[in-house]
């Protein structure tokens, strides 16, 4: 199997969350057998990013073993410090699941597309910019039409707002801006 290469960044990344964890596979006097790459693609599964003590003092030996481990199970050198082999192997079947899960109801429309609430998309509605103009028309015209006299004048000639957006009271030259209160009497406040 090919070596799993990674990215300078990826790599830091990694080194910095393999930082807190501890060796889970030792590899004694004996060297790498086949019983120690099984346990090692046992942990890489379970955790994918593991780190290996090895006791062998050869530094040329160590990094055989590594290459060896990379090669073997196809997965990358994050780090070689000393002693310390940090490997890492991402769970591709897990993320391509995780992924298909999280995206599975979501559902893909053009942005030039209205957005249609999950309700009518299950019921089988679509949504057009043309039916959204026309509904919206016809419900101002519908307004319009119940409306009575007095409010559909106003609405056909729709009057200046003032700058300042509070509406002045119709009829009366006192506004609510200026915060007019209705008198109630001689001496009552």
């Amino acid at each position: 199997m090919p070596k799993l290469d990674i990215t300078s960044q990826e790599r830091s990344a990694l080194r910095a969350a393999a930082h807190p964890l501890r060796p889970v596979v030792l590899i004694g006097d004996r060297g790498l057998s086949d019983s120690v790459l099984k346990e090692i693609d046992l942990n890489l599964n379970a955790h994918q990013l593991i780190k290996v003590r090895v006791a062998d003092d050869d530094r040329e030996a160590r990094t055989a073993m590594l290459e060896t481990i990379c090669e073997t199970l196809s997965c990358a050198l994050v780090h070689h410090l000393g002693k310390t082999l940090i490997i890492y192997r991402p769970d591709t079947a897990a993320a391509r699941a995780k992924f298909d899960a999280e995206n599975a109801t979501r559902a893909v429309r053009k942005p030039s597309e209205p957005h249609t609430p999950k309700k009518l998309a299950a019921q089988g509605v679509t949504r057009t910019r043309r039916t959204e103009k026309a509904e919206r028309k016809a419900r101002k015209v519908e307004r319009l039409e119940s409306a009575p006299p007095r409010a559909r004048r106003a609405g056909a000639a729709t009057p200046e707002r003032p700058a300042h957006g509070i509406p002045r009271r119709a009829g009366s030259a006192m506004s609510l801006r200026a915060g007019a209160r209705r008198t109630q009497g001689p001496g009552k406040r």
